[in-house]
């Protein structure tokens, strides 16, 4: 089954389609992208409502679980049903789940409703770049989606503030209510602007590949999230996950090779272009992670500055990054896109090497111009790897190779997430033992309570020592003296570990800035995709 040629193009001369069009995709963007950091900031609210503090971190992993497991398949929708049925369908969805959000009466409902919430989520969340893929040139396109990369950003700066503005002036419910208008309004500016399919020929679905990859996909997400923490990694529950994880993706594979419309064709990883621009999309996002995790542990843990505060410091990162993407999408056509990913990731290295200095007397002024460094070569990088999958691959296909680089990019988030934490851990299990348990070992008969436990703690979960540093009620509650000898050694070990996760972040950028001359050369044309692939 193809879409038919101009299925999905807006008619010649309505500009002022053009305009709802593009109008409706930046507002469905933006409450789509405000949704998780409003929701981050409500929480608090949520959990002294409803309850349920043990299993609050489910609200950020069921959405992100379903979100990410969606991609992929709502890329292949898109290019067998067009675009219009089923972005449209996303946002309904996640609107619909939204106001179920809202109306949660037990924390065991939100949790449920937040994975609908993600399946909304992660149909929408490729669509944006699809349809500008469909509707602009290559050179325009590459201004496009930079100011689109933009918007994502500004998401992330303005979504704290709305959240506790939100939450103050009205409830934490209306955290989600707030998607009913926004997201009607966003409905019917693509409707109005963005044309029906016109379908040719029978739709196959390749249900055993959706099948296969969700259940191989949400068990590994799964395992990369409670690995190390609620369970050990070789507990027979990640075993498991991982085994059935491994079983699935076999199967996924075997039955993509032979599928007559495959949701991630195996052929397009002998394509260079697109296995060396996911490759550099996963090793950008593993490293991206040690970053936007670690730097506001420092900066509470080592500096000394409130939760908020911390926060402020990714503020000049996010807008950087803003500002990086504007730029770059008027600059590739210039420079090229191999050059300015080059470009970008090997700021992006630079960034991680400063952060690898960072040290006891670091200012949240040195901090926050570090992590401008960072963001303006996420910035020059991010918009293109869409923009190069686009501009290599036929517009039949145009659906699965956009959605294919959100997708690896959130794998390799989580991942990072993973990877830097298990690091994080190790040497902080090494350092505290050589350090602190000698002190503890130390302290008077009466205090041996005191440091059997902390003894536990190094071994068994380290970073929960750090949360002393956090907390200065908690250090209130501990004798002078004791507090005297244990702070600074918790101060030393953390930057130490620190520098090791910046350390192993920078290794992945690296790795990723040795495949770009590899992508060989894209050249952005001044027409619009057709069933001709361009290299």
């Amino acid at each position: 089954m193809e879409l038919s040629e101009s299925s999905e193009a807006i008619p010649k001369g309505s500009e002022t389609k053009r305009g709802l069009l593009i109008t409706g995709l930046i507002i469905a963007m933006l409450f789509a992208a405000l949704d998780g950091t409003i929701v981050g900031t409500a929480m608090p609210r949520i959990v002294g409502e409803l309850g349920g503090l043990s299993v609050m971190a489910w609200l950020t992993t069921a959405y992100m679980l379903s979100s990410t497991t969606v991609v992929p398949i709502a890329g292949k929708l898109a290019d067998l049903l067009g675009r219009r049925v089923v972005y449209l369908t996303g946002i309904i969805i996640f609107m619909a789940a939204s106001a179920l959000c809202g109306m949660s009466q037990s924390m065991t409902q939100l949790i449920w409703y937040r994975t609908l919430q993600g399946v909304g989520g992660g149909i929408m969340m490729p669509m944006a770049m699809i349809i500008i893929g469909d509707l602009f040139t290559g050179k325009q396109r590459a201004k496009w989606q930079g100011v689109f990369g933009a918007i994502y950003g500004l998401a992330s700066v303005i979504g704290p503030q709305v959240g506790g503005w939100i939450v103050d002036s009205l409830n934490w419910r209306w955290v989600f209510y707030i998607n009913l208008p926004v997201g009607l309004l966003a409905v019917v500016f693509i409707a109005l602007g963005l044309k029906s399919v016109r379908a040719s020929g029978p739709i196959q679905f390749d249900f055993g590949g959706m099948i296969t990859m969700i259940i191989g996909v949400v068990p590994l997400l799964l395992a990369l999230t409670f690995g190390g923490k609620q369970y050990a990694w070789g507990s027979w529950q990640i075993l498991g996950m991982i085994g059935v994880s491994i079983i699935s993706i076999i199967a996924f594979i075997r039955i993509e090779s032979k599928a007559s419309e495959a949701i991630l064709p195996m052929r397009l990883f002998k394509s260079r272009t697109f296995s060396v621009i996911n490759g550099i999309g996963f090793l950008m996002s593993v490293g991206m992670f040690g970053a936007i995790m670690f730097v506001p542990l420092f900066m509470q843990g080592i500096v000394g500055i409130s939760a908020s505060a911390s926060g402020t410091v990714m503020t000049p990162m996010m807008i950087t990054m803003i500002v990086a993407s504007i730029i770059g999408g008027q600059i590739v056509q210039k420079i090229g896109v191999r050059f300015q990913m080059t470009i970008g990731m090997i700021i992006m290295a630079v960034g991680f090497i400063l952060l690898g200095t960072l040290s006891m007397t670091t200012t949240k002024l040195i901090a926050s111009s570090y992590m401008m460094v960072i963001g303006l070569g996420i910035g020059l990088v991010m918009p293109i790897l869409t923009l190069a999958l686009q501009e290599s691959f036929p517009k039949s296909e145009l659906g699965v190779v956009t959605s294919s680089s959100q997708f690896f990019r959130q794998i390799g988030g989580t991942f990072g997430m993973t990877i830097l934490g298990t690091v994080m851990n190790y040497r902080s299990d090494n350092e505290l033992s050589n350090k602190l348990i000698p002190v503890l070992q130390q302290l008077p008969a009466e205090a041996s309570g005191f440091a059997n436990k902390m003894t536990a703690m190094i071994h068994t979960d380290p970073q929960g020592l750090y949360s002393m540093l956090l907390d200065p009620a908690s250090l209130s509650q501990i004798p002078q003296a004791i507090v005297e000898k244990i702070v600074p050694i918790l101060k030393i070990s953390l930057v130490d570990s620190l520098h090791s996760v910046f350390q192993i972040a920078l290794v992945f950028v690296i790795l990723g800035a040795l495949l770009t001359p590899f992508l060989g050369r894209i050249q952005l044309t001044d027409h619009k995709k057709t069933e001709k692939a361009v290299e």
